[in-house]
């Protein structure tokens, strides 16, 4: 496998139905890996490229739903389509809730399963992006020295250097020479931008990095 291009993850325990969805994603270029057993797949290592997993409701050793947990305990952050044969409509409101892209009943046609394939593979490229976007920013907030943070906090709050100087008990020109380092350490050149920049640091990660 590549870590370039995208895998779809196969897991069900039909022999045929396994073969059958294999030979469909080769034929559309997409890698695969299939697994006749959830065990078999847990025993990989996540999955670090770009991918998605189909994999079938009912299952003998743990059921989809189990396998879905026991992947997300394990690390694995890729979408997941869930095929089934039996009309299921709790397992199916309950796979969505943990966050499957769809669930579609078996015999499933080759261009909805596609379709299903192409949306789950399109929110894992989304999260990736997120997740770069993320630890970017966490990186460069992570220069900050924590006076230098406060300094940043008082400036997005639109407070003046002086008070944010009162605010930190120290001297105003100490804060204008801070302010200067963080607007360089943030490589910004404007309030605004540095406002634009922490609400997308926040709204990422919910976290303050001089925290953690």
């Amino acid at each position: 496998m590549s870590a370039e291009g995208p895998t779809i993850f196969v897991v069900d325990d039909d022999p045929s139905v396994l073969r059958s969805l294999e030979r469909m994603f080769h034929t559309e270029g997409y890698a695969v890996r299939s697994f006749a057993q959830p065990r078999l797949m847990l025993a990989c290592e996540p999955w670090p490229g770009p991918g998605c997993v189909v994999m079938d409701l009912r299952m003998p050793e743990l059921n989809g739903l189990e396998l879905q947990e026991r992947l997300r305990q394990a690390g694995w952050r890729h979408p997941v389509v869930f095929i089934s044969g039996a009309g299921d409509v709790p397992g199916a409101v309950r796979a969505m809730k943990a966050g499957a892209v769809d669930f579609l009943p078996k015999p499933v046609s080759a261009e909805v399963l596609l379709a299903a394939v192409l949306q789950a593979l399109a929110r894992d490229q989304a999260s990736r992006a997120a997740n770069a976007e993320r630890e970017q920013l966490r990186l460069r907030f992570s220069t900050l020295s924590p006076r230098e943070w406060d300094v940043c906090r008082g400036v997005a709050r639109g407070l003046l250097n002086k008070q944010i100087a009162a605010e930190l008990g120290t001297a105003e020109q100490t804060v204008r020479f801070q302010r200067g380092r963080v607007m360089a350490k943030l490589a910004v050149s404007s309030v605004p931008e540095l406002v634009r920049l922490l609400d997308r640091l926040e709204s990422r990660s919910g976290v303050n990095p001089q925290t953690e």
